[in-house]
This record gives structure tokens, C-alpha cells and sequence, in this order.
């Protein structure tokens, strides 16, 4: 299981590709095989997933009851544009044009791994998220995690405050 982590400055180069950072190779798990599925992500960025990522996330999906219409409309948004891609012997991917244009990417841009994925923002995009954060990250941390059990040994549900 591939679990990201870090902010990273990039640039394409003239073909439109982009060389992921050593660091980020290094956090895929070898089920990937140096392959990736690019999507829509949330809040105008791309999603980066590991091809092994991917395949659990649309087996999810996939078990979704098609009959609900949220279901069928999310299934379809989500996989919307989605294109496999994979490494190339330099470490290189070639993004999609238009997947490009729907995260305002030109030639920088910053890559910002999390979880399973690696997101693909603009510069601009990225400094006005960083610009957003809530004005009480504590208060919205504890409305989140503060049901979430923090002694992992075991002792029941332990809240934040």
C-alpha cells in the first residue's frame, strides 16, 4: 500500500512531462509497477493514484448500488477523464492536456502526496488553499477527529478536549 507524504515543486518540461520526485517513487508500494491513474481531483486539482490505490478505490465504487442515482452520478464524475498512465525509464509521465487545464497548470506546478494519492496543483492553486485554511484549525480538528479513538492499545473512544 503506496502512503505519500510531502509538498514538492515541479516543473514540466517542454513535452508536458513531469519527473516525480525520487521521494514520492520511493513511498509506492511495488504493487503499483510504476503505474498511475490520473483524475479529476476535488477543489480543481488532479489526483494521482497508484495503480493498486485505483483498483481498490473503483472496486469501492464498483460495489456501489447503480440503481441509487448519487451513486451513478458519482461514479461518473469521479471517473471522469480518468487515464492510466505510467513511468517512463527517467521517472517521467506525460500529463494529459486537458487534465492540465482543469487544474490551471501551465509549467510549475506543486505536487502534494497524502494518503494514497498525490495531488497535482497549480502554484496559484495551491498558495490559495494554503491561504484558506480555517481560521480555527483546532475547533475544526476536534468536530473531525475527536471521536476518533487516539489510545490504539485499546481503552475505548477518547475525544480531543
Amino acid at each position: 500500500m503506496s502512503q505519500f507524504q510531502g509538498e514538492f515543486e515541479c516543473k514540466l518540461d517542454a513535452k508536458g512531462r513531469l519527473s516525480l520526485p525520487s521521494a514520492l517513487r520511493k513511498q509506492m508500494a511495488p504493487e503499483a509497477k510504476e503505474k498511475f491513474m490520473v483524475n479529476r481531483g476535488f477543489e480543481n486539482c488532479l489526483a494521482l493514484y497508484p495503480m493498486d490505490e485505483w483498483q481498490k478505490i473503483s472496486d469501492e465504487i464498483n460495489n456501489l448500488n447503480m440503481y441509487v442515482v448519487k451513486n451513478r452520478e458519482f461514479a461518473r464524475y469521479f471517473f471522469r477523464g480518468a487515464m492510466e498512465l505510467e513511468l517512463d525509464a527517467a521517472g517521467r509521465i506525460l500529463l494529459p492536456k486537458r487534465m492540465l487545464e482543469h487544474a490551471g497548470v501551465s509549467k510549475e506546478l506543486v505536487l502534494y502526496g497524502w494518503g494514497n494519492k498525490i495531488e497535482i496543483w497549480s502554484v496559484e492553486g495551491y498558495a490559495k488553499l494554503l491561504k484558506d485554511e480555517p481560521k480555527d484549525f483546532a475547533a475544526l480538528a476536534e468536530e473531525v477527529m475527536g471521536k476518533i479513538n487516539l489510545n490504539r492499545g485499546g481503552g475505548g473512544e477518547r475525544g480531543l478536549s
